[in-house]
C-alpha cells in the first residue's frame, strides 16, 4: 500500500480489484467512478442526483461529508419526492401531517420537499465556511435568470440573503397574491431556507429552493400537526414565513441547475485557499450525474451509504431522537399558553350526567426520547389510574391504537386524532 492510499482510506474502495468499483461501474457511463471523492486531484466536485428518494439523497450527502477529501469543495444538487424534513433536534409530532417524514442530521427548522423544490448542498473545509457565502452563490445564480416562458419573460429576480440567512424574493405588491390597495409597494417572500453541520474536518451547508412547487398553497398544512397546540418542545422550533415560488423550472438540466454550477465554478476556480492546499489544483466542472439506478446500487456497493439509509428510515431515528417535551390539555406553569377548547361531546361522553365545564378532561404527559416518563389523566370521576399505568414507559411512536391502550373509547379516539393510528411494524 502506498503512502497516498494509506492517508486516504476511501481510495481503497476504488482499487481495480474492489467489488465496490465493479458494482458501481455497471451503472455509470463509460465506466467512470462515482464518488472518487477522496482523490487529492478532485478539489472541486459536482454531483447531480436524479434519485427522488429523500433517505437515499441525504445518505449520499452524508457520505460525501464524511469521505470527501478534507481540502475539497463539493456541490450536490437533488430533488426529493414529497416529504416533510425536520431538523436533528426537532419534534415530529409538532411539525408534520400525513406525509412521508424524514429527520436529517443537521439542525435548523422544518422544510417541505417536492418535485418543484431543488436542494443544494455545499461541503467544504471549515476554514472557508460561512453561513451567507453559499446562499449568496445561489442568489447570484438566480439574478442571472428570468422567470416565465421565453415569450413572456419577466424582469430579473430581486433576490437577496436576509438577516436570518434565508434567501428571500422581493416582488411588487401588484404581483403578490395578498396585494391590496393599502399594502406596501413591495412584498417579501422566503424562497430558500438552509441548515448546516460542522465536523472537525468538514462543513456542510444545505438548503432548499422553491422553484415551482405544485404544493405551495398547502405546504402550511403539511407542516402543522393537530397535536401542536398542546405540545411544549425543548427542541428547535420552526420559524414560519410567507413563501413563494421563484417561477423557474426544476427539470433536469434546467437553467437554474446550469447557473448554480457555473457560479460554483466561478467561486472556486481561483480560490486562494484551494490553490495553496492543492498546488496544481484540478478544477473540473463536469458533473457526475447519478441516475436513480446508480443511486440505488450504492446502497449495496458502498456500505456506509446503505447503513446511513437504514438509519434515516428507522422509526427510532425519526421519533426516539426527539428532545424531551410535554403534552398538556391545559395551561401549566411551564407552558401557560391558552389551549384550544376540548370537544364538549368528548368530555360529556367520559362523564355521563356531568356538565363538561364542571369536571373537564385533563391530560399531562412528559415524554423523553419518545417514551412516556410521566403521565396524569383525570376526568369527572377523578384520576384514571388504569390509563396512567398503561401509558407509563410506553413508546409513543409504537402505540398502534390509543383506544386499546387506554381502555376508554372517548379518550382514545381523541388521542388517535392527534397522534394517529399506526399499523403494526
Amino acid at each position: 500500500m502506498d503512502a497516498q492510499t494509506a492517508q486516504w482510506p476511501l481510495m481503497r474502495m476504488f482499487d481495480h480489484d474492489s467489488p465496490v468499483t465493479a458494482a458501481t461501474k455497471r451503472y455509470t457511463p463509460e465506466g467512470r467512478d462515482v464518488f472518487s471523492v477522496s482523490r487529492p486531484s478532485s478539489r472541486v466536485q459536482v454531483y447531480l442526483s436524479r434519485s427522488s428518494d429523500p433517505y437515499l439523497n441525504l445518505s449520499i450527502e452524508h457520505f460525501l461529508l464524511q469521505k470527501s477529501h478534507p481540502d475539497s469543495v463539493v456541490l450536490l444538487l437533488y430533488t426529493n419526492s414529497p416529504c416533510v424534513v425536520i431538523g436533528r433536534n426537532q419534534n415530529p409530532w409538532v411539525e408534520h401531517e400525513d406525509v412521508q417524514l424524514v429527520r436529517r442530521r443537521s439542525g435548523g427548522g422544518t422544510v417541505f420537499h417536492d418535485a418543484g423544490n431543488v436542494n443544494w448542498s455545499i461541503i467544504c473545509p471549515p476554514a472557508i465556511f460561512d453561513r451567507d457565502k453559499h446562499a449568496e452563490m445561489v442568489v447570484r445564480a438566480l439574478r442571472g435568470l428570468s422567470p416565465g416562458t421565453d415569450a413572456h419573460k419577466r424582469a430579473k429576480l430581486d433576490v437577496r440573503v436576509n438577516e436570518r440567512h434565508d434567501i428571500v424574493m422581493d416582488v411588487p405588491a401588484s404581483d403578490s397574491p395578498a396585494a391590496t390597495t393599502s399594502a406596501p409597494k413591495t412584498e417579501t417572500f422566503k424562497i430558500s431556507g438552509s441548515a448546516y453541520k460542522l465536523t472537525r474536518l468538514r462543513s456542510l451547508h444545505h438548503g432548499t429552493l422553491l422553484l415551482s412547487s405544485p404544493n405551495l398553497p398547502v405546504i402550511g398544512q403539511f407542516l402543522r400537526s393537530p397535536a401542536e397546540p398542546y405540545i411544549k418542545a425543548r427542541g428547535v422550533e420552526s420559524v414560519r414565513s410567507p413563501i413563494r415560488n421563484v417561477g423557474l423550472s426544476n427539470d433536469p438540466g434546467s437553467a437554474f441547475e446550469r447557473a448554480v454550477i457555473a457560479e460554483f465554478g466561478r467561486m472556486y476556480s481561483n480560490d486562494e485557499f484551494l490553490a495553496t492546499k492543492a498546488g496544481e489544483t484540478a478544477v473540473s466542472l463536469d458533473p457526475e450525474t447519478i441516475s436513480p439506478e446508480t443511486a440505488e446500487s450504492l446502497l449495496t456497493a458502498i456500505p456506509a451509504i446503505g447503513k446511513g439509509y437504514d438509519e434515516l428510515r428507522s422509526r427510532d431515528w425519526i421519533f426516539a431522537q426527539t428532545p424531551q417535551f410535554t403534552f398538556s390539555t391545559h395551561p401549566t406553569e411551564e407552558d401557560p399558553r391558552p389551549r384550544p377548547p376540548l370537544d364538549t361531546a368528548l368530555r360529556r361522553q367520559q362523564q355521563p350526567g356531568t356538565e363538561a365545564s364542571d369536571a373537564p378532561f385533563r391530560a399531562h404527559l412528559t415524554v423523553r426520547h419518545g417514551q412516556v416518563a410521566e403521565a396524569e389523566i383525570s376526568s369527572g370521576s377523578g384520576s384514571s389510574e388504569a390509563s396512567v399505568s398503561s401509558l407509563m414507559g410506553a413508546t409513543l411512536h409504537e402505540i398502534q391504537d390509543w383506544t386499546t391502550l387506554l381502555g376508554q373509547k372517548g379518550f382514545g379516539a381523541w388521542f388517535n386524532s392527534l397522534f394517529g393510528v399506526r399499523p403494526p411494524p
